[in-house]
């Protein structure tokens, strides 16, 4: 029965060494300082030279030696093999009855692990060797310990060997054997010291002396021995192993064991002792010491096993069952739950309700807002209104929009022709947040997976290929509806928007304040003085009236200006066109002789949008049954006029035709008549005219009549840009218009953005999000359950078949071990 024992433990140590097993064997675990006998002790056990040596470390990786014991038969038989002592490795299927070929086969398969330059390597090396002479045992072999590396081995020798040792001597089903020399002091024994460190009371624990011979004379171990100086509870053990001399000089290990017993017995201090060491005495009492641990570990070890056999039952579990592939209602079930949850798992990681919610960083739909609200939120507050806008481009807009005419307003289509490329700017950020959200989404879909579903690579790479075409589709749609929301606020821009005509005009005066013009004091009269058909008593500069660039506005928003500019429209449609033209030159002479009269040394007032407002110049007159302004004209009318230059009278300085002249007038003559003060650039050609234009049919009659004055009148080039009047900087009225266009467009633009940044996500969740999580789950289902697809995508993957085998293998070896040993247990008892 105990020979069964150790036989089982080397059986069940074989079977999970091949598959990796987790269960650790009764075993004894030699562990000595380097060149402190380990070797020769072993090789005095078995009876044999086999393992290799030489000087400095040999031992390099954990050698698993197992003796058995082969009873030699009584009678011969023809079935008998020739050999009663042989060898064989784990890892090599062939016998060996020459020890001296296991020797080069340990060095060999040492070279290959851990290489030639004295590395060590913590993979064992398992050995059994069948012979009539040894007893049932199992010992491990472990590197020597030392203290310095030499030659080129590793700095870090030292902690390797020391963590390997420990790796062994840890485990509680292992007995050390701690390999002492008796030539050296004990209290420096490194054995004994880690020995300590796992078995601090010693039970598991069996001191071996070797080199008792070679002590100072007059010295002995006698006091070791007996376990006066270091107790252990399996005691000390002394031995004499051959020498190097007796080594080279093959001496016998029959020889070495019988002049070991002459000196036990001869030796005056060890006499009495001597049947308690040597290496027969050894070796007997090592496996008296491994049954008793076997039989002691047995609860343990079957308490292990049903551990063990719980676990690896469970991972099979997850690796599912291979038989249920072959039935196609099976696989169509099994296929059609995996793309529910995958679908499930998706649409729960979307809207946040998933499980497996990380707390160490955003995941699933926290993304998707933090795209809407973070990045494009301030990609749009990143963009400024008018920092791709300098002067010259607004004041060159300006000058385009009005055509061959000069403007006495400022017109809106050079608005119109400002804004709509800054909300343009705009277009990018919106298409980019529409990236952004879809690869999102597509991460969410490739997190999406599960134990089960890892174990058919192909189906799952399926169902994301599915869920990432649905997204592709969607993606199309989002960007052109979210690029038409741009296009929808470029194509009409609605500037009687409550909130861009309340801010553009507060914005503007808080901003760019005019200064108030001083009146000189009214002249002592108690005629009422008119002014463009208007009561002075209307322009008392006391009255409630705000001041935008320097125009005088009534409560409700409009101008002055704008008013008489809309009574004069409505005087002009009621009347004939000879009343009107006699109306307009009676207000025009009428208004101008009690101007004249009235403000006989006011100096010339600034210019501004509305051109000259004082002396030479007038407005039709209003008829006296005018409506008054209703709430839809605003301020902007002022500045726009209504649908464009409206018919009004224009200044002395252009004329009136047909009784009533057209308003154009650009605000560059002076008070007076038609006669001007000279001529004031509008425009700098910055390229030279074009050499093709330059010849004309009037080239050759330059100096017919002497005047060359006509001729000098060169060919336009290619390139003019719009220049401040007095060509280094802008006058007041320019200024004026620039920083109005820049509060317009930087008002509009806000209620854009404000606009766009409210609907682009909307869109997105609208057209992409829940459009995908409402339609995933029909889509897989059209595009992947199909019979014919079962057989393809339930696949496993080949290293998944692989471990799978393996740990159906090893359950099988949990469960034969549990019952042998269960056997084992009843023969016990």
């Amino acid at each position: 029965m105990d020979s069964d024992l150790i036989k089982l433990v080397n059986k069940l140590q074989d079977t999970f060494n091949n598959l990796g097993g987790e269960l650790d064997m009764p075993q004894l675990v030699v562990v000595g300082s380097q060149s402190a006998g380990k070797s020769s002790v072993l090789e005095t056990i078995v009876g044999k030279d086999f393992l290799p040596r030489g000087q400095g470390i040999v031992t390099r990786r954990p050698l698993v030696l197992q003796l058995i014991h082969t009873p030699i038969p009584t009678e011969p038989s023809p079935n008998a093999l020739p050999y009663t002592e042989w060898a064989q490795f784990l890892h090599l299927d062939k016998r060996f009855t020459d020890f001296g070929e296991i020797r080069k086969e340990i060095e060999q398969e040492t070279f290959r692990v851990a290489g030639q330059n004295k590395g060590i390597s913590k993979l064992p090396i398992s050995l059994r060797i069948f012979s009539p002479n040894v007893l049932d045992l199992t010992l491990v072999d472990l590197p020597g310990l030392t203290k310095i590396p030499v030659g080129d081995q590793p700095s870090d020798i030292e902690r390797q060997i020391r963590n390997l040792v420990i790796d062994y001597i840890s485990k509680p089903n292992s007995v050390i054997l701690s390999v002492s020399p008796a030539n050296v002091d004990l209290a420096n024994s490194e054995s004994l010291k880690l020995a300590r460190s796992v078995d601090p009371q010693g039970r598991r624990t069996i001191g071996v002396l070797t080199k008792l011979d070679l002590m100072d004379a007059g010295t002995n171990a006698f006091d070791i021995l007996s376990g006066r100086v270091y107790p252990l509870k399996l005691g000390f053990i002394g031995i004499v192993n051959r020498s190097q001399q007796d080594i080279n000089s093959e001496k016998s290990m029959d020889d070495a064991l019988r002049d070991e017993t002459e000196f036990f017995k001869n030796h005056s201090a060890y006499r009495n002792i001597a049947h308690k060491n040597g290496t027969k005495y050894l070796a007997k009492t090592l496996n008296q010491v491994l049954l008793a641990h076997i039989r002691d570990k047995l609860p343990d070890m079957k308490a292990r096993l049903n551990t063990l056999m719980g676990q690896a039952q469970q991972e099979l579990n997850s690796f599912g069952d291979a038989a249920v592939f072959g039935d196609k209602n099976q696989q169509g079930a099994l296929i059609l739950r995996l793309m529910t949850q995958f679908a499930r798992d998706f649409v729960s990681s979307i809207e946040g309700t998933n499980v497996d919610i990380s707390t160490k960083e955003l995941s699933g739909g926290a993304r998707v807002y933090y795209i809407f609200n973070d990045v494009f939120g301030n990609a749009l507050m990143s963009i400024n209104a008018t920092q791709n806008l300098d002067n010259q481009d607004i004041r060159t807009a300006i000058r385009n929009s009005t055509g061959p005419r000069p403007s006495l307003f400022v017109p809106e289509i050079a608005f119109d022709l400002l804004v709509k490329p800054q909300i343009k700017l705009l277009e990018a950020p919106s298409l980019r947040c529409v990236e952004l959200v879809y690869e999102e989404l597509v991460k969410i879909c490739h997190n999406c997976t599960s134990t089960e579903l890892q174990r058919f690579p192909r189906l799952h790479a399926q169902l994301i290929e599915v869920v990432s075409e649905l997204l592709r589709e969607r993606l199309g749609p989002t960007s052109d509806y979210t690029q038409s929301l741009i296009d929808i606020q470029s194509a009409y821009i609605n500037t009687n928007h409550p909130a861009f005509v309340s801010g553009s005009a507060l914005a503007h005066a808080q901003v760019n304040p005019p200064p108030r013009a001083q009146l000189p004091p009214r002249p002592a009269s108690t005629e009422p003085i008119h002014i463009n058909g208007v009561d002075d008593e209307d322009e008392d500069p006391s009255d409630d009236n705000a001041s935008v660039n320097g125009m005088s506005i009534h409560r409700d928003g409009r101008s002055v200006s704008n008013t008489i500019h809309d009574r004069s429209r409505a005087s002009t449609a009621s009347h004939a066109s000879s009343s009107t033209g006699t109306l307009n030159a009676t207000t025009m002479t009428g208004s101008s002789k009690r101007s004249s009269s009235r403000h006989p040394s006011q100096p010339q007032r600034p210019r501004s949008a509305i051109g000259t407002t004082g002396a030479g110049a007038s407005l039709g007159g209003v008829a006296p049954g005018s409506s008054p302004p209703s709430a839809r004209e605003t301020f902007l009318n002022y500045f726009f006029g209504q649908n464009g230059p409206g018919p009004v009278a224009g200044g002395i300085g252009h004329g009136s035709h047909g009784g009533h002249g057209h308003g154009h007038g650009h605000g560059h003559s002076g008070s007076g008549g038609g006669g001007g003060g000279g001529i004031i650039p509008v425009g700098r050609e910055t390229a030279g005219a074009d050499p093709v234009l330059t010849s004309g049919p009037m080239a050759a009659t330059r100096t017919m009549d002497g005047n060359s004055a006509a001729y000098d009148m060169k060919s336009l080039g290619r390139h003019i840009e719009a220049v401040p009047t007095d060509g280094s900087r802008m006058t007041m009225r320019e200024e004026m218009e620039t920083n109005l266009i820049r509060s317009l467009i930087t008002s509009y633009f806000g209620i854009v953005r404000q606009t766009i940044q409210d609907l682009v996500p909307k869109a997105i969740m609208h057209l992409l999000v829940n459009h995908t999580s409402q339609h995933v789950q029909n889509r897989l289902v059209a595009s992947l359950y199909s019979p014919e697809l079962f057989a393809e995508l339930l696949n496993e993957d080949e290293a998944l078949v692989a471990e799978r085998d393996r740990v159906k293998a090893l359950l099988d070896a949990y469960k034969e071990a549990f019952k042998t040993l269960s056997d084992v247990s009843v023969k016990g008892t």
